[in-house]
């Protein structure tokens, strides 16, 4: 993050001392981290302080889907327009400035915010070597070739990336029906409650993987609404006498169509490929949760009804 530094001694005591200080670290983060009302020009929306945090002015007109869209897509170029100031502002080589800049929506990649990341350029030993849009030639023998040019290395570090999700561990969970939850998702599609339940698997609670929200897209936030409702679940249960959880087919039918709904209304912001959509290939909906705040209130609204749940209490218990 910005001005990062050391803890103090004396932030340390007052932390010892401050119920839920963590917590409450985490919420200043996703509220600064969101999109928000700048303070300076070439403000990037993560540079701010908790002191420099404005929020904006509710809409008091209600909006027509179109009218949304549109105020979003402004948004979204204000904001990518002010990351790109920052860019100017710092890399002093206007080339490499340019070659730094991100044209894309601001939720089609993760921006970067690092202090060190953009000064760095500025440095004599870095030289910034722009393959796009192919990428590199080839990997020699003695380093890497691009346009002609062999660029000698001592090392070179593959970014191989991970497999967003885990999807992969579905595999190993089976059902009441036998088949694992990969099998069951190939031949029905995504469908959740909440990201959190899969009919047909009581008592299983995956967090944050597909369609789970909770209004975040830090997952640290995110793991807490998770885990919060995991720990209500617990508390339900014993409530109603039960110690078997399960979901209805009408809650995760309707849950799936809002997650495709909720997808294709903000597409548009997200004109691109990326891992959000499994490289394009992924049906709308079946991954990222794109409906922000929503997704509390479909979560209160069941705890509050309790319509999703089929609660079950074991015979051997």
């Amino acid at each position: 993050m910005r001005a990062q530094r050391e803890t103090s001694p004396e932030e340390i005591e007052t932390w010892n001392n401050e119920s839920g200080w963590s917590r409450a670290r985490r919420k200043r983060f996703c509220r600064i981290a969101s999109v928000r009302d700048a303070v300076k020009a070439d403000d990037d929306y993560l540079s701010g302080r908790v002191e420099d945090y404005r929020k904006k002015p509710k809409e008091a007109k209600k909006l027509s889907p179109e009218e949304w869209m549109q105020q979003q897509l402004d948004e979204n170029f204000q904001a990518m327009e002010q990351i790109r100031a920052r860019v100017d502002n710092v890399v002093e080589d206007p080339k490499t400035a340019a070659a730094l800049k991100p044209y894309y929506p601001y939720a089609c990649k993760r921006p970067t915010f690092h202090d060190e990341y953009l000064p760095t350029f500025n440095q004599p030993h870095v030289h910034l070597v722009d393959t796009a849009p192919k990428g590199v030639n080839r990997i020699s023998e003695k380093g890497v070739v691009h346009d002609g040019v062999e660029y000698e290395v001592d090392v070179l570090i593959y970014a191989t990336g991970f497999q967003w999700m885990a999807t992969s561990t579905f595999d190993m969970i089976y059902g009441e029906d036998g088949k694992s939850l990969t099998e069951v998702r190939k031949e029905q599609g995504t469908k959740t409650w909440l990201g959190l339940h899969s009919k047909g698997f009581p008592n299983l609670f995956v967090m944050t993987g597909p369609q789970g929200g909770g209004g975040s897209f830090n997952f640290t936030d995110t793991i807490d609404d998770h885990s919060d409702y995991i720990l209500w679940m617990l508390k339900t249960l014993k409530e109603q006498n039960a110690d078997i959880v399960d979901v209805t087919q009408e809650a995760v039918e309707a849950y799936a169509q809002h997650c495709r709904e909720m997808d294709l209304a903000s597409a548009p912001l997200r004109d691109c490929v990326a891992y959000y959509d499994h490289e394009g290939a992924a049906e709308p909906g079946s991954l990222v949760y794109y409906g922000g705040g929503r997704w509390h209130k479909q979560r209160v609204a069941g705890q509050e009804s309790l319509e999703p749940y089929v609660f079950k209490h074991s015979p051997a218990a």
